[in-house]
């Protein structure tokens, strides 16, 4: 996630509309007491900028770092009494720039709140008809692509293994690795219910509950002869256990640390790195902003996967701002599957 540019404030209002604020920094995991929803007057905007309806917007488990305001992100953390931030999708009902007109679909980063005042280059416009609906514009499957393509060099036959497998990304990342070419795609989730999800809805070849004793003997059970690329979505104990079970020169992606942002405990690490220097293993972090090149390849590989339902979009949605900060935390505790977003009213 990115910050959005902060903007002067402007003058003349004729709406009012609901933003949520951060009011205290938690310790550990936050409780309904630390945000508060409050309705404000919504300016028109002033010249360049334009005013956006949100329709969806995006949560995140990185969210939960911001609110702890963790200073190892790439991104600043959420401010006490600041509006948050995060990934939406809305449509421009005022506009006072020529680049953007009443009726256009524009993604951007001013979630958290129903209405978005700003300056237009802050705000992309995307294609209205290119999904069914306009919230899979904020998932995930471009981060998935990455990290399989960049990340980790997928390679034709390869097994793969990927943690939180019935997440935002996870779903992605498990499909998208059959569907180029991965000869054994295996995920980890957190019930029997998202297993068996896994590999009946979504064609996972393999998947357990992480709660079912040791991953690493989970693991050694399901994938015998190893695994050659592992999409890190956790940390912890999964990344522990997939480098003790990689083929020699397997590759890891690490895109996320939900053992740590769930908890709000630092994570213990990797453990013992004799192994990956042993196996001759390579590990790699990535952001998607340093990928952006890749963003109309998989684009147009993904609206025909879509049509010819070689993949399946997973969406949970969560209806209205207020119900937004329960549902983060509830997100980050493994209750939703598929990409989480928040539906504003019409």
């Amino acid at each position: 996630m990115n910050a959005p540019s902060k903007d002067p404030m402007f003058s003349g209002t004729s709406r009012t509309g609901l933003e949520a604020r951060l009011v205290a920094r938690p310790k550990g995991l936050p409780g309904p007491g630390d945000f508060e929803i409050i309705e404000v007057a919504v300016p028109e905007p002033a010249v360049g900028h334009v005013l956006v309806r949100n329709l969806f917007m995006s949560l995140e488990p990185a969210m939960l770092m911001l609110i702890a305001g963790a200073s190892d992100l790439p991104m600043p953390r959420y401010e006490i009494g600041e509006v948050m931030y995060g990934a939406a999708i809305g449509e421009v009902v005022a506009s006072a720039d020529p680049s953007l007109g009443t009726g256009d679909l524009v993604m951007h980063r001013f979630g958290w709140r129903e209405y978005a005042v700003a300056q237009a280059g802050l705000f992309h416009r995307v294609d209205r008809d290119a999904y069914p609906t306009p919230s899979i514009h904020l998932g995930s499957g471009l981060v998935a692509y990455v990290g399989l393509m960049d990340a980790a060099e997928l390679r034709p036959g390869d097994t793969v293994f990927v943690s939180s497998a019935a997440g935002a990304t996870g779903t992605m990342a498990g499909q998208i690795a059959r569907l180029k070419g991965a000869s054994r795609v295996i995920g980890s989730t957190g019930s029997p219910g998202k297993a068996a999800h896994l590999t009946g809805e979504l064609g996972f070849d393999a998947a357990f509950d992480y709660h079912d004793g040791p991953i690493v003997d989970r693991l050694r059970e399901i994938a015998p002869e190893g695994i050659d690329v592992y999409f890190d979505n956790v940390g912890g104990e999964h990344l522990r256990a997939a480098i003790e079970v990689m083929s020699p020169h397997g590759r890891i992606a690490l895109c996320g640390s939900l053992d740590r942002q769930s908890t709000g405990r630092p994570d213990d690490g990797p453990g013992d790195l004799l192994s990956v220097m042993g196996k001759r293993l390579t590990m790699r972090g990535f952001t998607v902003s340093d990928h952006r090149d890749r963003a109309p390849e998989f684009s147009t590989q993904f609206r025909t996967w879509l049509s010819e339902g070689a993949i399946v979009y997973d969406e949970t949605v969560i209806d209205g701002l207020a119900n937004a900060p329960q549902a983060l935390l509830d997100l980050v505790k493994g209750a939703y599957t598929g990409k989480t977003v928040v539906r504003f009213g019409t």
